[in-house]
């Protein structure tokens, strides 16, 4: 059964990054439930064109030979297990990524993933083993050679921003609590308590899947995105595609649900922040995130794959005037 528990690290990200990444089936804990396959994946591009996602829920190193010096591509995903194809999907997806051109705009980035929700969603419609269409969640950061990384985000997977005192969520989940939101039906104290104060399975959007945000009663193809214009108000800063300026000092995690999948998950997040104690590496990150969850997995765990994906801004040098993380073109 494969495990694949060794954080990735080899990745060039220099002078501006350091990243690392690592996913499981699971928390290697006695007692502790486990999935019988890995259907997250995660997508690493660096500046050199290293390329690194799941195959065979193995990793797989390739070689873009014309991607573009400087520039570069995270994301992680998770295949939903409540249908069929949910590793199959993660990974059609991540193998796309590798082959999507880099984008300098958030209107490049949507609509090129939009083409590809489509083609993929087209792909996986043709099988006839009677099976439910699939879905994946996807969030996405493009490290551009000039200016703040672009966000892409669909599904109830989530970027955090991890400080010293919190771990800040920078998504929305697209789930049923977000579509009550967006109507009306539900405030903000209700939203938070439902989305962060426990954990349902339950999806309202997702890569190839579809959407349930456009007409609640059915499952629109098209993804749709959230907005300032359709987010209520309180929630109208943390669109689903938009700039994402960082700052060194900080941590920034993609992960998977599979971390918060348990009765109560607002105890779970409150561990995090002592992690980033005497301001360690991205790969160090990275394990004490998986060695927290070993040593004491929370109250009521759900059997779930678990995939952390931390991206740590360097420091500044004295004579570097501006960095590709806040500098506009």
């Amino acid at each position: 059964m494969p495990t694949m528990s060794r954080t990735l690290t080899d990745f060039s990200f220099a002078p501006y990054f350091d990243v690392a990444v690592a996913s499981r089936i699971g928390v290697d804990a006695p007692g502790v439930a486990t999935r019988a396959e890995n259907q997250d994946n995660f997508v690493v591009i660096d500046f050199d064109g290293h390329a690194c996602l799941l195959r065979d829920q193995q990793p797989q190193h390739v070689r873009l030979p014309h991607w573009p010096s400087g520039h570069g591509r995270l994301a992680v995903l998770d295949g939903m297990g409540g249908h069929g194809h949910g590793r199959e999907a993660a990974q059609a997806l991540a193998a796309a990524l590798l082959e999507m051109p880099p984008c300098d705009s958030l209107d490049e980035l949507g609509s090129r993933l939009d083409a590809i929700h489509a083609d993929l969603q087209a792909r996986f419609a043709a099988d006839k083993s009677g099976i439910a269409r699939p879905g994946t969640t996807l969030s996405l950061l493009e490290l551009r050679p000039h200016g703040a990384p672009l966000l892409y985000h669909v599904g109830d997977s989530r970027l955090y921003r991890l400080t010293r005192e919190r771990a800040t969520p920078l998504t929305v989940d697209h789930v049923p609590a977000t579509v009550a939101a967006l109507a009306g039906r539900l405030d903000e104290a209700g939203w938070r308590a439902q989305v962060y104060g426990r954990h349902a399975p339950q999806i309202a959007q997702a890569f190839i899947l579809g959407n349930a945000f456009a007409d609640p009663a059915r499952l629109s193809d098209p993804l749709f995105a959230l907005t300032p214009a359709n987010l209520p108000s309180w929630l109208a800063s943390l669109p689903d595609r938009r700039l994402l300026p960082v700052e060194a000092g900080n941590a920034y995690l993609l992960a998977t649900d599979g971390f918060w999948s348990c009765f109560e998950p607002e105890p779970v997040l409150a561990r995090w922040p002592a992690l980033l104690h005497d301001a360690p590496d991205a790969a160090t990150l990275v394990e004490r995130l998986f060695a927290l969850f070993d040593a004491d997995p929370p109250l009521g765990l759900q059997p779930d794959n678990l995939t952390a994906l931390v991206l740590r801004p360097l420091p500044r040098h004295a004579d570097e005037t501006a960095l590709p993380l806040d500098a506009e073109p």
